[in-house]
């Protein structure tokens, strides 16, 4: 469902109601004459279509936490609020950006349209940028040759399967964030798509090395071993780009972790 579609159909439907109400059936009604049906319930909705779309299209929007790819960062069941603005300013439904303000940098939890599926939106951790080489070797990330910051913490339980994963604390670009691997987990990734541009990647037994092209952002989930991403079907495209995730506003199975992630 193309929720933005609908949200701008309703708002050019509700307001030229109310504006063909305003312009001239409105001056024609009886000081106190009830409103009709189309106004109370077409044009009389305008004001709260209009606000709705314009926080959702250009400030903040919010998102729910499907699968456990972001784990430990974020879980199953997280409301999140992604912020519009942060990468620039974009066309509402057509997604194109006219107003650039920061570009996502490495470390960003980002939310963008899935490349398989546009009609998707995905959300990962921003691992590598337009002209950098990243190689997840041996599940060891290394960006431009330089391994990424990572230290072994206490291991992480999953309560809802019953089985513990490695934890590390990464500091990517300043950024630091918890990253989980299952030792048992194989290195190499079996399920590669034939994505656009995957001649910059080189499959091995031990995982992959990508140049990241020009225009693109290499995203991979921070739990590894379970989290399908660029690793697996590509590079995400700039225009693909949705805004960046920074605060959880509400989990209804855990109310402690309101406001847990920036």
């Amino acid at each position: 469902m193309n929720f933005p579609l609908i949200l701008f159909i309703l708002l050019l439907v509700t307001g030229a109601l109310y504006a063909v109400d305003v312009l001239k059936f409105r001056k024609l009604r009886a000081k106190n004459a009830p409103e009709p049906l189309w106004v109370e319930w077409g044009a009389g909705f305008f004001p709260v279509i209009l606000l709705v779309f314009v926080l959702r299209s250009f400030l903040f929007e919010p998102f729910k936490i499907p699968s456990g790819s972001m784990i430990p960062t974020l879980l199953v069941g997280d409301y999140i609020l992604v912020n519009k603005f942060a990468y620039g300013i974009r066309l509402p439904v057509i997604n194109k950006k006219i107003i650039s303000i920061n570009d996502p940098q490495r470390g960003d939890v980002m939310v963008f349209r899935y490349p398989e599926d546009p009609s998707l939106d995905y959300i990962k951790r921003v691992v590598g940028v337009p002209g950098d080489t990243v190689a997840y070797q041996n599940k060891r990330l290394t960006i431009n040759g330089l391994a990424v910051d990572m230290k072994k913490i206490e291991d992480f339980e999953h309560r809802d399967r019953m089985y513990f994963s490695e934890q590390y604390q990464a500091n990517m670009g300043g950024v630091e964030h918890r990253v989980l691997n299952d030792a048992d987990a194989p290195a190499f990734i079996a399920d590669a798509a034939r994505f656009p541009q995957r001649e910059n990647c080189t499959y091995n037994a031990a995982g992959v090395i990508c140049k990241v092209p020009a225009g693109h952002y290499f995203m991979m989930g921070d739990n590894r071993d379970n989290s399908r991403d660029s690793r697996a079907w590509g590079f995400v495209p700039e225009e693909n780009i949705v805004g960046k995730a920074f605060f959880i506003w509400l989990n209804l199975s855990d109310l402690s972790r309101i406001g847990s992630f920036r």
